[in-house]
């Protein structure tokens, strides 16, 4: 009974550290004999992955658009309230890229991914073309060759449309695609499940080819994350709130830290939203009808810091396998990122779905997400602390925008 507990308290986390040393400890002891049963399992996990994202990027964005969509979501509030989810999520991507552009932490990294591509498609095509390719010609073909911007983008407008329809078929779509959605999530937890098995697999086989000294870049690629972070954090959202808003941000941060301690220990925005709600209704004097609609929507869609974090993993990944990507192919990073967020942050590990979908529409192999992983739960505490601040800022915006006082954290207001 002892043993049943302890092992029922050990999360998914737990169980991706133990594959990740246990593959470290395998790769060094057993050498390159250890490869054909390493390899057979990352390719297991690489496959699993692949399967599940065209599916699940499908039915999260049609099932959050017909969301926002299905009530006032698309009028007057719902658009100021995604320009501002747009804005500071590109904000928080720019700058996630231009820290690792200028520091590269993966450039001379030997990370020892087996799997190294001739060219990365992004990479060799121009701004018209990739923005053109963004339109499908078949949205069936892009599916079948897992093209994922295009999927994106045909999602979204088919998911729009969905909300124009008269009653009785909106309705009947709106449930389909819900429950296909709760369908994939069940099928996404059941693979993500597999991924310490993946882990343990591409540790051994890097361990064994390479040895330990792939990991030493990781600590710089960490250190930039968490510089992106808290520039954003503390730098980007309180000129927001003072250039927009007229907000002093000191005064609106004050009333956050139970909801930022809570998303930082459970890495959830969803769990900490009731907090969330509270701070910005009862300290920073936004309306409830702002708050309850603005509030919820950015626990599905927005995430700043998780965008940041893929970005910068993203381009980390290139420079690891030797690649320069191209100012058009870091604008398809940035793009893929934002329009991805409409369905993922709901995602159970959101952050390894994410990044596979950026990795696959930037061209680069699903592989180098493993070597995230490894340092991927201390980043996730930060960056949902992260979301979650990016939520209650929008939140106090598009109050003031609407017409809102808010005397109590007003520049001009006196204590």
């Amino acid at each position: 009974m002892n043993k049943k507990t302890k092992r029922k308290r050990l999360s998914l986390t737990h169980f991706i550290f133990i594959g990740f040393f246990l593959g470290g400890i395998a790769g060094w002891v057993m050498g390159e004999s250890i490869l054909p049963f390493a390899e057979f399992l990352a390719e297991l996990f690489l496959r699993l992955l692949r399967m599940a994202i065209m599916p699940l990027i499908i039915t999260s964005i049609i099932s959050g658009v017909v969301s926002v969509g299905s009530g006032a979501g698309l009028g007057r509030l719902g658009l100021k309230t995604f320009i501002y989810y747009i804005t500071s999520s590109v904000i928080a991507i720019t700058t996630g890229l231009i820290l690792v552009n200028i520091f590269q932490p993966g450039v001379g990294a030997e990370i020892g991914l087996q799997r190294s591509p001739d060219e990365v498609g992004a990479a060799e095509q121009s701004l018209s073309e990739l923005f053109l390719e963004i339109i499908p010609e078949n949205p069936f073909t892009a599916m079948a060759r897992g093209d994922v911007l295009p999927v994106i983008f045909f999602s979204i407008l088919f998911g729009y449309f969905i909300t124009r329809l008269s009653n009785k078929p909106k309705k009947q779509l709106t449930d389909f695609f819900h429950a296909a959605f709760d369908t994939m999530m069940k099928l996404t937890q059941f693979v993500v499940k597999s991924a310490p098995i993946g882990v343990f697999g591409i540790i051994a086989r890097i361990v064994a080819e390479t040895g330990f000294d792939a990991f030493k870049s990781l600590g710089f690629y960490f250190v930039i994350v968490l510089a992106g972070l808290f520039i954003h954090a503390f730098v980007n959202l309180p000129l927001l709130l003072t250039l927009v808003a007229r907000v002093n941000p000191t005064k609106h941060y004050r009333g956050m830290p139970t909801a930022l301690i809570t998303a930082f220990s459970t890495c959830s925005t969803m769990v900490t939203l009731p907090l969330t709600m509270r701070a910005v209704t009862e300290h920073s004097g936004v309306s409830e009808k702002i708050a309850n609609f603005t509030l919820p929507i950015g626990a599905t869609v927005n995430m700043d810091g998780t965008a940041l974090y893929e970005c910068v993993a993203t381009i980390f990944i290139a420079q690891v396998y030797g690649f320069e990507l191209s100012v058009g192919s870091q604008l398809m990073v940035i793009l893929t990122a934002v329009l991805a967020s409409i369905g993922a942050a709901s995602v159970p590990m959101s952050g390894l779905v994410m990044m596979s979908v950026i990795l696959k529409a930037v061209g680069l192999p699903l592989e180098g997400v493993v070597i995230i992983l490894a340092v991927d739960r201390i980043l996730d505490m930060f960056r949902t602390t992260v979301n979650v601040l990016s939520d209650s800022v929008g939140s106090v915006i598009v109050a003031r925008l609407e017409g809102e006082e808010l005397k109590d954290i007003r520049i001009s207001a006196r204590k």
